[in-house]
């Protein structure tokens, strides 16, 4: 009944198939008299919910993604240029400072990690962080 209704392309054979496993998760609730209609029913439903998912889907294919963004081109040159100060000033830490830095600010790990990742105490990696982002600061400010 659902092929002759809704054509082949929304697969109804899937759709009866649902229905029938809905009924079988609902089968203390559903007298077996009513077990035909609940199944037409539930499988009907089934083919209205993807025939309007579809239907978003068509309306999402149709609109163009925007090219532009709200920026403007003086803030995008800004950020380019501070991300390249920003390298520049991470490749003149020391390995040491720059390698408990970045666990740190890009993987998001506490000190204690660190430490244990490294085999050093919690102090040293406080001064090598904290050393590292003075000459961060320092680097940064200067240019």
């Amino acid at each position: 009944m659902l092929y002759y209704k809704y054509g082949e392309q929304l697969n109804p054979q899937d759709k009866v198939q649902e229905a029938f496993i809905k009924l079988w998760q609902n089968c203390a609730k559903v007298p077996p008299s009513k077990a035909k209609s609940f199944v037409y029913t539930t499988a009907n439903n089934l083919m209205l919910n993807a025939y309007a998912h579809q239907k978003v889907v068509l309306k999402y294919q149709q609109t163009k993604p925007r090219s532009s963004t709200n920026e403007s081109p003086e803030f995008i040159l800004e950020e380019k240029q501070y991300n390249e100060k920003l390298q520049n000033a991470l490749a003149k830490l020391t390995e040491a400072q720059r390698e408990a830095f970045l666990m740190n600010r890009t993987e998001g790990k506490r000190f204690k990690e660190i430490a244990a990742l490294l085999g050093i105490s919690v102090k040293a990696v406080e001064k090598r962080i904290y050393g590292a982002l003075k000459k961060l600061k320092e680097e940064i400010e200067e240019l």
